[in-house]
């Protein structure tokens, strides 16, 4: 592990891209991936006997970047950088940060671009059919590569909420704890007409070829389409009112952000991370869960408002978790963890200490 960044003792400073290949990689439907690569940062430095261990989980069209300045990421600040480094509330001198990339994602993980080694050439529509569960055994197999013996938490917003579920149910021995962000413990019941929906609507473009679009133009404007309807879903005309009150000014950033994120994203990949979630429900499996769990949820989130907190908690409860609400006062919605972090820093920093206070 001696090739692990250690970051200055001031701040988490730059980082960099990381990858992990797993071999013969097996998935819950019985298919071997030849090759799984993962792509990650860390942050910290991991404590001898491995268990001083965070990892953070991303949202469905986000990345692993979750604090620090990388260049694959134009040296942006991270998601999580106000919660992530020294003193913070996930406090790096204390704790080693490790943040995966999704198996299917588009940010340097094995995505329908990378060559199926069977074929020679991009997987497009015939990458495997990954699910959630999968997501996390890659993750789970990525953290034995990095000597972590037991993690102190999982924590994640949104789509990286639903890992931390997934998580808590499927290695209920190897975590103290969850902090599942913006997020449920299942996924929509709608998922199946979502993900027919999407795929009808990438059809309808002319570049999109069947997803076999690779060496071609890449169906940039209906993502950049798609991207500026999630974005006003995930509140970002309020968050950008103060410094564009103009509305047209407004959109133009709006619509730059798009195409931004748009230029770096496979279309695909959309559909591999929404078909993920087909059947995705945690919530028979809440017996199995040891793990404390922190659920925070945002006053203005649309896609998972506060109303269904109290049937969450109590469930937990009802099987003997122990299960701490918290509601985040934003106006924010959905993508209000990252840029609000100071309004539930003191919140998680508290949930964290008893559990940090036990490393060694």
């Amino acid at each position: 592990m001696n090739d692990l960044p250690l970051c200055p003792a001031a701040d988490i400073g730059a980082v960099d891209d990381r990858c992990f290949t797993l071999r013969n990689f097996p998935l819950a439907d019985g298919t071997v991936m030849p090759e799984a690569t993962i792509t990650y940062e860390t942050y910290g430095r991991p404590a001898a006997d491995g268990r001083n261990a965070i990892l953070c989980t991303h949202g469905y069209t986000g990345s692993h970047h979750f604090a620090g300045r990388n260049p694959a990421n134009g040296n942006q600040p991270g998601s999580w950088d106000g919660l992530i480094g020294p003193g913070k509330a996930i406090d790096t001198d204390k704790l080693f940060v490790v943040a995966s990339n999704m198996l299917g994602s588009s940010f340097g993980s094995t995505n329908a671009g990378s060559i199926n080694p069977q074929t020679g050439k991009p997987y497009g529509p015939d990458f495997p059919n990954v699910t959630i569960r999968d997501i996390v055994a890659a993750q789970k197999a990525l953290l034995d590569y990095l000597g972590v013996r037991h993690l102190v938490a999982v924590a994640g917003p949104s789509y990286g909420g639903y890992q931390a579920f997934q998580w808590a149910v499927a290695y209920p021995d190897f975590l103290d704890a969850i902090v599942p962000v913006n997020t449920a413990p299942w996924a929509s019941v709608n998922t199946d007409k979502q993900l027919a929906g999407l795929q009808e609507r990438l059809a309808s473009d002319p570049e999109w070829h069947g997803g076999r679009y690779y060496g071609k133009a890449a169906c940039k404007k209906v993502l950049t389409d798609v991207r500026v309807e999630t974005l006003k879903r995930y509140g970002i005309e309020t968050a950008l009112a103060s410094r564009f009150p103009d509305s047209a000014a407004r959109e133009a950033a709006i619509l730059e952000r798009a195409a931004t994120w748009a230029a770096k994203w496979d279309a695909n990949s959309l559909i591999i991370l929404r078909r993920a979630l087909l059947g995705f429900d945690t919530r028979p499996d809440f017996t199995r869960i040891k793990a404390k769990v922190l659920y925070i949820l945002c006053r203005t989130d649309a896609l998972f408002p506060p109303k269904i907190a109290p049937d969450v908690i109590k469930a937990l409860t009802a099987v003997g978790v122990e299960a701490r609400y918290f509601e985040l006062d934003s106006d924010l919605g959905h993508s209000s963890s990252g840029p609000e972090h100071a309004k539930w820093s003191a919140v998680l920093r508290e949930f964290l200490a008893p559990l940090v206070a036990r490393l060694n």
